[in-house]
């Protein structure tokens, strides 16, 4: 009855979030086994949980990168690295996404923040709207794959999995997704006879190759000196950051300092200077620092506007994340979720059968429901059963995640779908079109990220 109730208010077009809530209050009230008021206890309860403190501090994170022109940064610094390859704004465009996935954990904030530059680049440099559109909608997914990610934090928080765990599982599945991405655009590129976009200048590839030096080698310096030498972990990365400034100034590198905000959070929580919690501190305060002092490009007024804004995405999130606790209470609390688990064990015992078919569910699952609402809902019902076939949580998690970034891109409601059509100007349908060739690189990545857990868990395992 719960399910039909559900079903029969979105079916009327009712929000997702109010829809979850509405349906297990008026079955309460009709089952009259319970007073209406546990239905603002469990809420309630759904989000006073730390681990979310995360969230509004990740967002305000994201939101500052996106309006302190961070974003032309990171074009600029792509561009000059691989957009003199074929198709070479293709290729800037997923390489961008890689590095602004690591300041923004979400998918939608990176179609609306970097896609906007990118489309408009890619259009005028004489590609089809088509195919700017759906290279920049299939690079979007990597938003909450590479760390920081608020969907893993949601998850984290709902299948008691260590966050820090789950952001260093998302590094390699997120580079191995960009690399199939790359890979497509030199097919289209080939088949189309496409050529670069800019002229290969040994000076600015070698500057932004030695910038990605600086980003991959800083850190393993300092890995080193902590690990290998003793160095205590605190003075050694406050020491670290004073000389990265320092190294910034003296060779006016063009997106160093934003590449580091990943770094500095995976750094941060594995040598224990800061939790996943505080590290979505530190972000806002790393952003603000490059924002107001460094760069200079983020005025009072605009600031004021970001934490609006931020205020706005967080009480939706937390919204939702509260009306699908008391929905996946009262799934658990009817036997729903019992019956279900039970009925898969008895179809198989065989993990590989559950993973396709637990992918096939989240696919459908994420065409229509939003990731955080759709997270909520699918951990009690999937995690214990994965629990059971012993499958690792953490690895379940970015397979989770990854099959509802797809889903956003996918109409009815896939969120990024929209944005897209939006800032590209295109009908919905002719949209959807162009973002269907995209499904390949991305379906490929979900079934090696789903059969191959080794590829998920090899860093985590390296420090958790």
């Amino acid at each position: 009855m719960l399910k039909i109730l559900f079903l029969a208010l979105m079916s009327g077009g009712i929000p997702v979030a109010v829809a979850m809530a509405g349906s297990a209050l008026i079955y309460i009230w009709l089952s009259g086994n319970l007073p209406p008021f546990v239905v603002v206890h469990r809420m309630i309860g759904g989000i006073d949980s730390f681990p979310l403190l995360a969230v509004p501090f990740f967002i305000l994170a994201g939101n500052l990168m996106n309006n302190a022109g961070i974003t032309n940064r990171i074009y600029n610094y792509a561009l000059a690295l691989v957009g003199w390859l074929k198709g070479g704004l293709g290729h800037v465009n997923v390489v961008g996404s890689v590095v602004f996935a690591g300041m923004s954990g979400t998918a939608i904030a990176d179609a609306a923040g970097l896609g906007t530059i990118e489309i408009k680049a890619m259009k005028d440099h004489g590609y089809s709207t088509e195919f700017a559109v759906g290279v920049t909608a299939a690079s979007a997914t990597l938003g909450p794959i590479i760390p920081p990610s608020l969907p893993f934090v949601i998850y984290g928080m709902m299948a008691n999995v260590s966050v820090g765990a789950l952001f260093l599982a998302g590094i390699l599945p997120g580079l191995g997704m960009a690399i199939l991405m790359m890979l497509t655009v030199a097919y289209f590129a080939h088949r189309n006879g496409w050529g670069a976009d800019v002229r290969f200048d040994r000076r600015r590839v070698a500057r932004a190759l030695l910038e990605t030096a600086v980003v991959i080698g800083w850190p393993l310096l300092l890995w080193a000196l902590i690990t290998q030498l003793g160095a205590p972990p605190r003075t050694t990365v406050l020491a670290g950051i004073v000389g990265l400034f320092a190294l910034d100034r003296w060779l006016r590198f063009e997106a160093v300092l934003p590449i580091m905000t990943p770094v500095l959070l995976i750094g941060g929580m594995t040598t224990g200077v800061f939790t996943p919690t505080e590290g979505a501190i530190a972000a806002c305060l790393w952003a603000m620092v490059l924002g107001f002092v460094w760069y200079r490009t983020l005025s009072f007024k605009r600031f004021i506007k970001v934490c609006l804004d931020t205020v706005e995405t967080t009480s939706t999130v937390l919204f939702i994340v509260a009306a699908a606790s008391i929905f996946g209470w009262m799934l658990t609390a009817t036997g729903v979720t019992t019956a279900i688990s039970q009925w898969v064990l008895a179809f198989t015992k065989e993990p590989w059968v559950f993973l396709l078919l637990a992918n096939l569910l989240m696919l459908f699952v994420g065409c229509f429901l939003e990731p955080t609402a759709a997270i909520t809902i699918l951990v009690p019902i999937l995690v214990p059963i994965a629990q059971q076939l012993g499958i690792d949580l953490v690895h379940f998690g970015l397979v989770m995640v990854l099959n509802l970034m797809i889903g956003l891109l996918h109409p009815p409601m896939g969120m990024v779908l929209f944005v897209l059509a939006r800032v590209a100007g295109l009908s919905v349908e002719r949209t959807t079109m162009a973002i269907i060739p995209w499904l390949v690189p991305l379906l490929i990545a979900l079934v090696i990220i789903t059969y191959w857990p080794q590829a998920v868990l090899w860093l985590p395992k390296q420090f958790y």
